[in-house]
C-alpha cells in the first residue's frame, strides 16, 4: 500500500505557493510604490519641520542668555538677590 497522502500534501503546497508568488510580488511591488511616493516624502517633511523648530528654539535660547546677561550686568545686586531667594526657595523643597 504507498501512501500518497504527503505527496498530495507536498505537491498542493507547491502548488499554492507558486500561485500566491505573483500575488506576493504585486503586493511587495505596491508597498515599495506607497514608501517611496507616500512615507518618505512624508518623513523627510517631519525632518524639516523639526529641524526648523529645534534651529528656532536654539536661536530663541541665544537671544534670552543674551537678554539675561544684559540684565545681570546692568543690574548684579538684584541678580545675586533672586539667584539667593531661589536657592533658598530649593533648598526648602528639597528637604521635604
Amino acid at each position: 500500500m504507498t501512501n500518497t497522502h504527503p505527496e498530495q500534501s507536498a505537491n498542493m503546497a507547491k502548488l499554492l505557493a507558486d500561485e500566491a508568488n505573483p500575488e506576493l510580488a504585486y503586493l511587495r511591488e505596491k508597498v515599495e510604490l506607497a514608501m517611496n511616493e507616500r512615507v518618505t516624502p512624508a518623513l523627510g517633511a517631519v525632518a524639516d519641520q523639526a529641524q526648523t523648530v529645534v534651529r528656532n528654539a536654539s536661536t530663541e535660547l541665544r537671544q534670552q542668555t543674551a537678554r539675561l546677561s544684559e540684565t545681570v550686568r546692568g543690574q548684579p545686586f538684584m541678580a545675586i538677590g533672586i539667584a539667593a531667594a531661589a536657592g533658598f526657595v530649593l533648598a526648602n523643597l528639597m528637604r521635604r
